[in-house]
């Protein structure tokens, strides 16, 4: 049998399973609680912070990353007090300066009610990167190859492959660029090649036997079918045609 735990989270007293998250039992009661480098598929990281919310306990109060803090018997919650929102409001004054194109952070400002960022950074501010390591936390994961990482601190901070160079332990998989929430990863599939341009690699395309198309690339139904000791014909023919 779950146990359960007691909490209020916006003057609403909610029952949750002891151990769950703050952010999943806010967003299981249909409270929105923003956040950009949260998935269900990865492990909580904390890195934006915009999921930051109030909490009391034992008469004190402090802020704290929803995403990462676990319920506690007889804990309030406050998902938007003036604290929450003003350290928010903040926290997006910081990626406008790094991002000001996107329009994830130009549609998280406008919620917010911020106009312009009193921070300046014109030599990032086109950049698309937010940060967030998803894809970073994609490849390590769920993928399972850590062909890419955080490097560099403060303002050089960025996602790239070992020492800058190309990344040799890619696979071609594509994940980094459909979890990315900026689409800032490029890829591209012309004729039989796949071209992830930020990493800087090149991947050829199995070719499927029956339909004649090509379907995903060679590297990455190798890595699925030695990981899953499948038969060295599996992926001969693609999902379409089976």
């Amino acid at each position: 049998m779950k146990e359960l735990t007691t909490l209020t989270i916006d003057n609403r007293k909610i029952q949750a399973e002891k151990g769950a998250t703050i952010l999943r039992v806010a967003r299981d009661n249909g409270i929105e609680i923003p956040t950009l480098c949260y998935n269900e598929a990865l492990e909580p990281y904390g890195a934006c912070r915009l999921c930051v919310v109030e909490i009391i306990r034992d008469g004190r109060s402090r802020l704290v990353a929803s995403c990462l803090y676990p319920i506690e018997e007889g804990l309030i919650v406050k998902t938007a007090s003036e604290r929450v929102i003003a350290n928010r409001k903040m926290l997006v004054e910081l990626l406008l300066a790094r991002c000001s194109r996107e329009k994830a952070i130009q549609d998280l400002a406008r919620k917010l009610g911020v106009e312009k960022t009193p921070f300046r950074a014109e030599y990032l501010e086109h950049n698309r990167c937010i940060l967030c390591a998803l894809c970073v936390r994609t490849c390590q994961e769920v993928v399972g190859v850590s062909a890419i990482s955080l490097v560099n601190r403060g303002v050089e901070k960025e996602v790239a492959p070992p020492f800058l160079e190309t990344a040799k332990a890619c696979i071609g998989c594509g994940s980094c660029v459909y979890i990315c929430p900026t689409q800032c990863i490029e890829m591209e599939d012309i004729g039989d090649t796949r071209i992830i341009h930020n990493w800087k690699v090149e991947f050829k395309l199995k070719k499927c036997k029956v339909c004649g198309n090509y379907f995903a690339p060679e590297a990455q139904l190798e890595y699925i079918r030695k990981k899953w000791n499948l038969p060295e014909d599996f992926f001969d023919v693609c999902p379409n045609c089976r």
